[in-house]
């Protein structure tokens, strides 16, 4: 995505709003795609029992894919650059339907029920987030920063439970978790907008805008998701 050269000369306050509404509605909107393939990936692979000994039972195959994923997400922005817009809409819909794959091991772990209402509360909490970061004025950067730290913290606190397995860094990584892309949700959401090339709607270029800032709302949302799940699910 461009970095903030984003000229906005020549242009009325209000037709850069306009323009930045239908640009965020095409975000969102490849952003609830990527989720639906998603979850309609996960509930196919978790009501075949084929599907899950193949994936989810099968070590190699299942830690493949999680690396693969993270490869796609840290090569999407500068791969999708030299693609088309259609080439990079596959590839995001490629890494969802591959997130899905890994994700329907929560249906062996969770209930449906549980699952779905974890779901509902993200949905709602992350659109309020996100409406806040897109109509305030106030400048999230610091916000953003202190949570992409925390991010780090999280993450290393994560791998050293992986060996400790200690109920309380489990909790605290949970509630920091939870905070910390409750916090991304609107940061993102405002550098996403501000990013957006005023006079370019309806090109190639504005389409990968989009499909990238779409990619980061979606991890937003999955990570809040799964973090909301270990507080909400209920175990089978």
């Amino acid at each position: 995505m461009h970095q903030p050269a984003v000229q906005q000369q020549g242009f009325s306050e209000a037709q850069v709003a306009a323009e930045n509404a239908a640009f965020m509605r095409k975000v969102y909107a490849f952003m609830a795609a990527g989720l639906g393939v998603t979850a309609l990936t996960a509930v196919l692979v978790a009501s075949s029992e084929a599907a899950i000994r193949l994936i989810v039972l099968n070590r190699g195959v299942f830690y493949g894919l999680l690396i693969g994923e993270l490869v796609m997400v840290w090569t999407f922005a500068s791969v999708a650059q030299r693609m088309s817009a259609v080439g990079a809409a596959a590839l995001f819909f490629i890494y969802a339907m591959m997130n899905g794959l890994t994700l329907s091991v929560i249906f062996l772990v969770y209930t449906k029920a549980s699952i779905s209402l974890t779901f509902f509360v993200t949905a709602g909490t992350f659109g309020g987030m996100s409406v806040y970061g897109f109509l305030t004025k106030r400048d999230l950067t610091s916000v953003g920063n202190f949570m992409m730290m925390g991010l780090f913290g999280l993450i290393l606190a994560s791998i050293v439970n992986l060996f400790l397995g200690s109920p309380m860094i489990y909790w605290a990584t949970t509630y920091f978790g939870i905070l910390i892309f409750v916090g991304l949700t609107a940061y993102d959401t405002q550098k996403i907008k501000q990013l957006n090339v005023i006079g370019n709607a309806g090109s190639d270029e504005d389409h990968k805008e989009a499909i990238h800032g779409a990619l980061v709302l979606y991890l937003d949302f999955i990570n809040l998701f799964l973090y909301m799940l270990r507080l909400l699910g209920r175990r089978r």
